[in-house]
């Protein structure tokens, strides 16, 4: 079964976290769905490593923080019968930066966490924002979620 990993991007505004999505392409799974990034694990790469290769890869960006969501996206697909387990990653990016869009994504934005019900459809996706908003917000990141960037 593939491995996979979400990465879920966001940057500080007055102390608040605001999220990154993209909009996927037409030609893409997914297509025309606001996504965080996310992406399969290549052969003989740790999950981490996938999750900062697929960042680079979609937007071009380093993060300045990157730590373990204490929670998995489980999911169900029909179309395969698998039932998926995905780990969840976060990243800090600087405020002004700006991705550079590849051929999986059309636009990005950046939304609160007030408009997230109007950009994602899937429940773990705004469950798993959520939980690391609140997180952030509350200053709960422990030092063994941290991921030392190489």
């Amino acid at each position: 079964m593939k491995k996979l990993i979400d990465v879920y991007a966001y940057r500080m505004k007055g102390g608040i976290p605001e999220f990154l999505l993209f909009l996927r392409s037409a030609k893409k799974i997914y297509a025309h769905q606001w996504r965080m990034i996310g992406g399969k694990v290549e052969e003989g790469e740790k999950y981490w490593e996938a999750a900062l290769r697929e960042l680079r890869e979609e937007t071009g960006l380093q993060p300045h923080e990157f730590w373990t969501i204490p929670s998995v996206n489980t999911f169900y697909e029909a179309k395969t019968d698998k039932i998926h387990h995905i780990p969840a990653f976060a990243v800090s990016l600087d405020d002004e930066v700006i991705p550079e869009l590849d051929d999986e994504h059309t636009e990005y934005r950046w939304i609160s966490i007030d408009e997230l019900d109007s950009y994602l459809s899937w429940p773990e996706q705004k469950r798993l924002i959520r939980l690391t908003y609140n997180l952030l917000v509350n200053d709960q990141i422990l030092p063994e979620w941290r991921i030392s960037i190489p």
